[in-house]
Formats: structure tokens, C-alpha cells, sequence
């Protein structure tokens, strides 16, 4: 017997339970030190440096610290940083550590840490790789101070160590961070307010965080990611359930307190719920993006990429993933909706149900002969499943030879590295989002780059919007980055560097006991919350 979703609400919490809900959460007790959650995707990554997907982020900012962090206006704050100054050329950085910063294994942190893991973090980043082009060098001066010593003046120095555009900047033990950035760190240990449960970790089932009680907390109050990081439990456990009926079962049942991917079409009736709460953290969202290889067949090709520009129809998109449009808006900007950059510069592409008349055209330009296109997708987040699979068949309706790979997030993790072919394991495309608000600064986002085999994902490669885009730190007011930033777009959609399916602020679900939640982009920290008994 197949028992729907709406069956399944009309049965009850008791049916809902008994049918639906693993039995390793049927055997838990509720309990109100312990938090349990389902996130989007499952972890494979557990090195916040070695990759960009936001779950990895979370544990990162979970198990490890910032020296500094943005607070609720996104402004930047210390964090591990007890005091600072710059000297008056605005040429060399001074931080001192605050005091009361310890590893989980109980060594002491220092600033030899910090400088190895800006080092390791700079490798990899936009931000990070801009601060190094200027820097003369980075140096410890005493076991709590340290100096950024720059060659070109860098205004933007503090804002781009603050940033949360994945990867952040996460302070490592010196050992681990000494690590190439290509070369995972395994050891999961950080200074932060949780600390990894190894002997709990069950991969592709749980992994558990325990409060960290030698965390010492800033002063000030929480704000943002900023202030005073203080933890209100004592465990929390991410439980990997890729289904989400299964998961709003356990949700509903109150196994599971926190379900960041509710199925959007249930909203109503879980708005009716006297125990359950839909909350929007990040007002502005995510933006979905399409991510071509342009490495390889068709999307080397220009026009294959502006065909496919032209086949999208957005609002499409965006109804497998929200039907309630209340949720969600098309977005034509590379900037996203609600940067101060956004803006509408080269859009005449977009046409309200797309234009698959032109997409055909253009790929018979491209002289797309029948190759195959692979498009990865993850079954276990429902937008990404859904939006693969809608544009698997959009594909075939005008001609294409679309073929889904389907796996785990963490397949896709690992397979979008391979920069060959079909044959050696090689993809054409994957849908990935990216929050509106980390769009509005192409310094420290990888999805606005477009230095070829050098950059993010997809590899796009593009002179003239690479020398723009080097700009963007020198300029100093609003009104400058904005004409900077149609020039950009103007360069960017017409060369294609990806293809963007439109804006969701979509709500988390969770259980009315559990207050306190941070409302961010791109991070969903765990200190802060608290659960009712």
C-alpha cells in the first residue's frame, strides 16, 4: 500500500510514526538537551576549506571559529580576534587573539594556527587568493599576535576575512592546516562551540555534535553570526533521511525537532499544526543556478550555452520546488534580487516561458550532433532531484541526448571535480544554488568567476570579465560598483558563464520547542537555539 503525503497527515501522528519513521528514531526518546535534525543533502565533506556545499559549512561552523563574523546588518566584527589595528599607511594588520581559546584536544590556540590556516583557506578562494596577491606576507609576531603585511592597499581586507560566501575562513590547528587545500583535513578538530562526536559518527546514517564546555563565549550578545556564541544543549544529532515524508513524519511525531527542506506543497497543512513552526532564515534566499562543464561537449560552445539560456522557463522551474509563488521570483541578474548591484543590464534573453524554438536553433549552430549531455542529480535534495529531472525532459523536448546520473549529494560533490569527459566519468551539468545576497559580491563568491580550469565548477573562462571583475576592490563607492557591475553582466550573459532558474526563500520547519534559531545566509549555526521541555 503507497500512503501519500496528505494520507498521511489525515492518519495521524500514530500512523505517521509507525509507518514512516525509521525504527533508530522510533527507539529514541524525546529529550530536551538533545536537538535533532535533518539537513539538505548528507555530509561527505567534513573540510569547510575543501569545498563550497553549505552542509559542510554548517559542521565547519559548528566544530571550528572565525576571526571574525558578520553580525544581523552583515557587518563585520572580532570574533577569535580580541583587538586590532592598522598602521597608518593602512599597510600592515595587527590582530591579538582574545584570551581563552582552546582546541578540543586541549592545546592552546596561537596565532601560528591562524596564519597556516589563512594560508590553506587562501588557496581556494576568491577573497582568499585576492589578499595574497596583495599581501607582502602573513606573520606571527608572538604566540597571540599576528600581522597581515600588505604590498597594494586592500580596503576590503577585514570585510573579505569576515565573509560567509563558501568556503569561509575557519581557523585550523597549525598541523591540520598545513595541509594542501586539495587534501581533506579528517581530524574534526576545532575551537568552536561543538565538538565532533567520532564515536557516535555514523556516515550515511547520523553524526553527532557535543556542546563543547570548555568554549569560552565573547561577551557581547548574539547577533547574527556575531556575539556571543552560546549553546543552550547538549548534543545535537544530524539524521540523514532522504525522503521528505519520512522526515516530516518524524517531524510531526517529535523525533525530529528541525527539517530544513520541508515538502512545499504540505505548507498549508502544516501551517495547521498547533506544534510545528515554518520559518524563513534567510529572507533573501538562495538563487538556483545551472552549471554548465564548459571544458567539454556542447558547452564549449557559446551557442550551446546561450541556447540553453533561451530553453529555460523559469517560473517552470521554480514550480517543481515551490508551487506557492509566494516563496519564490525569476531572477535575471547575476547578482541576484536583492544586492545593491542587481541590476537588469543584457536581459533580453529572458522571455516568460522560455523560447525553446531559439534554444534549437542555436544548438544547430553549435553543431550539436546527439552527444550525450549528462546531468548529475542528487536524490537525496528534493529541489535538486526535481529540477534535474524537469530539465532532463526539457532537454529532450527539443533534441538533446539528456541522460540523468543519478546519486547522493555527496556523489555529486565528488564527481563535479572531474574535469573529463563522459567516458572518464564526466558530467555536462548540475544544479547547485548559491544565497542571493553572497551573488552581490564577486570578490569572494566562486560562482562569478570566469577564470577557466583555475575557477569553480563548470570552469568558465572569460578575459574580459576576469579584468572587471579585478576592479571590484579599488572601487569605492555604491554608484561605482553598480556601473561595474552591468559592465560584468553585460560580459557575463553573453559568453554564458552559467544559467540561473530563479529565487527561493523557502522555510525551514521545526517544532514550536525549539526557539532561538540564527537567521543567515549561507550558515545555519547551532549555537543560540533552545528547546523546550
Amino acid at each position: 500500500m503507497t500512503i501519500s503525503r496528505r494520507d498521511l497527515i489525515k492518519f495521524g501522528v500514530a500512523a505517521g510514526t509507525a509507518l514512516s519513521i525509521p525504527s533508530v528514531l522510533r527507539a529514541q526518546t524525546t529529550d530536551a538537551r538533545t536537538v535533532r535534525m535533518v539537513k539538505n543533502g548528507d555530509l561527505s565533506v567534513f573540510d569547510p576549506t575543501l569545498t563550497t556545499a553549505n552542509i559542510t559549512a554548517d559542521h565547519g561552523a559548528a566544530v571550528y571559529d572565525t576571526l571574525f563574523a558578520l553580525d544581523s546588518k552583515f557587518m563585520p566584527q572580532p570574533q577569535m580576534i580580541g583587538k586590532w589595528g592598522v598602521s597608518d599607511d593602512k599597510m600592515t594588520y595587527t590582530f591579538e587573539l582574545r584570551d581563552g581559546l582552546g582546541w578540543h584536544d586541549g592545546t592552546p590556540v596561537t596565532a601560528a594556527d591562524c596564519v597556516a590556516s589563512i594560508r590553506r583557506w587562501a588557496q581556494v578562494t576568491p577573497g582568499g587568493q585576492l589578499i595574497m596577491a596583495r599581501t607582502a606576507d602573513i606573520s606571527k609576531k608572538d604566540d597571540k599576535t599576528f600581522t597581515i603585511s600588505l604590498k597594494e592597499p586592500l580596503g576590503l581586507l577585514i570585510n573579505i576575512l569576515a565573509d560567509i560566501a563558501t568556503p569561509c575562513m575557519f581557523m585550523m590547528r597549525e598541523k591540520d592546516a598545513n595541509l594542501p587545500a586539495t587534501e581533506q583535513v579528517t581530524a574534526n578538530i576545532g575551537s568552536g562551540p561543538f565538538r565532533f562526536n567520532h564515536a557516535l559518527a555514523k556516515p550515511g546514517a547520523s553524526f553527532t555534535y557535543d556542546r563543547n564546555e570548555k568554549y569560552l563565549p565573547r561577551k557581547e550578545p548574539s547577533n547574527g553570526l556575531a556575539g556571543g556564541k552560546i549553546v543552550n544543549v547538549d548534543r545535537v544529532i544530524w539524521n540523514n533521511i532522504a525522503d521528505q515524508q519520512t522526515a516530516f513524519a518524524a517531524v510531526q511525531a517529535g523525533e525530529i525537532d528541525y527539517l530544513q527542506s520541508p515538502p512545499m506543497d504540505l505548507l498549508s497543512e502544516i501551517e495547521s499544526d498547533p506544534n510545528l513552526q515554518l520559518t524563513i532564515l534567510d529572507k533573501a534566499g538562495s538563487d538556483y543556478v545551472l552549471r554548465m562543464n564548459h571544458l567539454q561537449k556542447p558547452f564549449n560552445n557559446v551557442k550551446a550555452r546561450q541556447a540553453m539560456l533561451h530553453l529555460i522557463d523559469q517560473e517552470a522551474f521554480l514550480r517543481v520546488v515551490s508551487p506557492d509563488p509566494k516563496y519564490s521570483r525569476t531572477v535575471t541578474s547575476i547578482f541576484g534580487n536583492e544586492t545593491p548591484v542587481s541590476n537588469d543590464e543584457n536581459t533580453g534573453w529572458f522571455k516568460k516561458g522560455g523560447d525553446p524554438e531559439k534554444a534549437k536553433e542555436l544548438l544547430k549552430e553549435a553543431g550539436y550532433a546527439g552527444e550525450k549531455v549528462v546531468v548529475l542529480q542528487a536524490t537525496n535534495v528534493s529541489e535538486y532531484n526535481n529540477i534535474s529531472q524537469l530539465l532532463a525532459n526539457t532537454l529532450r523536448k527539443i533534441g538533446v541526448n539528456a541522460e540523468l546520473a543519478p546519486s547522493d549529494w555527496g556523489g555529486i560533490v565528488a564527481r563535479r571535480a572531474n574535469k573529463g569527459p563522459i567516458e572518464g566519468g564526466g558530467w555536462s551539468i548540475f544544479v547547485t544554488d548559491e544565497a542571493d545576497y553572497s551573488l552581490g559580491n564577486p570578490l569572494t563568491t566562486s560562482f562569478l568567476l570566469a577564470n577557466g580550469d583555475k575557477g569553480w565548477f563548470g570552469w568558465p573562462k572569460n578575459d574580459e570579465f576576469e579584468t572587471l571583475r579585478a576592479k571590484w576592490a579599488d572601487v569605492e563607492t555604491l554608484d561605482e560598483r553598480k556601473a561595474l557591475a552591468r559592465g560584468m553582466q553585460r560580459v557575463w550573459w553573453d559568453f554564458v558563464g552559467d544559467v540561473r532558474l530563479g529565487q527561493q526563500a523557502s522555510p525551514i520547519l521545526h517544532r514550536k520547542a525549539l526557539s532561538g534559531l540564527i537567521g543567515i545566509p549561507n550558515i545555519r549555526p547551532m549555537w543560540n537555539m533552545q528547546k523546550a521541555s
